[in-house]
């Protein structure tokens, strides 16, 4: 009958033998289970042992919020611009400046796997004969979301700004929303911390659309994304009965996300 050795002595010529179906044949296959396979499972689910950081690729969960602030240039004066947002506290601010485009956006999920993976955005600003566009600043608010192992609900922008010495007639870019890190992110729990409009929406005070304190505060922040690349092209020649276009791509691609995995650090 075949068996299986469970202690043997040379010195003593002493050798232990039990049968495949023993209960001590059993109690060493295991005792060599417990032996190998419990810290192989601890190295999997703690993506290894005394890990105090990690990188690792994965795919946002972006969507667009269709929350929009914009400002176009049309002179070097001071007051040469005109503006529109979807807070309508900033638009009762703008008064005669105030001027109403017509948009129209598209979010895409190429791949299909239910993460959208790029926003079309289309501008088209009305202007009179003599009104010329020398410059735009957009500013864009989506829903940012990480899942894979460190967990965050933020609310973010990507900031679009072009000026020109000539008059245009129409304004590309084609960029990506970039995740920007200042800190680790925490692998365990859901941080929320970020989950706040960029802009205050609803404030009746101009200081708080102003562009520069938005884009302050939003960089006091530890985590931001950023309109990275955007390739900006410049079209010239208006005719004076057509609109000023801003078309912009912005793709949401997969990034390199870093985390501390020692759940006592904070980030």
């Amino acid at each position: 009958m075949a068996g299986v050795e469970l202690f043997s002595h040379p010195a003593l010529h002493t050798r232990y033998r039990a049968g495949l179906c023993s209960a001590a044949a059993l109690a060493l296959l295991l005792l060599t289970v417990l032996t190998y396979v419990p810290p192989l499972l601890v190295a999997y689910r703690s993506h290894g042992f005394w890990l105090k950081q990690s990188a690792y690729l994965e795919q946002p969960t972006v969507r667009f919020r269709y929350e929009v602030l914009f400002v176009a240039t049309i002179g070097p004066g001071p007051g040469s611009f005109l503006a529109w947002s979807t807070f309508p506290a900033f638009n009762r601010l703008q008064e005669d400046r105030l001027r109403v485009p017509l948009l129209s956006t598209r979010e895409e999920d190429k791949n299909q796997d239910g993460k959208m993976d790029q926003l079309h955005f289309k501008l088209e600003l009305p202007l009179q004969p003599t009104e010329h566009v020398v410059g735009v600043q957009l500013i864009l608010l989506f829903s940012y979301q990480l899942y894979r192992m460190s967990t965050l609900v933020m609310q973010s922008m990507a900031f679009l700004q072009f000026f020109s010495p000539v008059p245009g007639s129409q304004l590309y870019m084609n960029g990506d929303l970039k995740l920007n890190q200042r800190q680790l992110l925490n692998h365990c729990g859901l941080d929320t911390r970020y989950n706040v409009s960029v802009v205050n929406g609803t404030s009746p005070f101009a200081s708080d659309y102003d562009l520069t304190n938005i884009i302050a505060a939003y960089w006091d922040r530890n985590v931001t994304t950023v309109f990275s690349d955007p390739n900006p092209v410049w079209m010239t020649g208006r005719a004076a009965d057509t609109p000023f276009i801003i078309n912009a791509t912005i793709h949401y691609p997969h990034l390199l996300s870093w985390s501390v995995m020692d759940a006592t650090s904070k980030a």
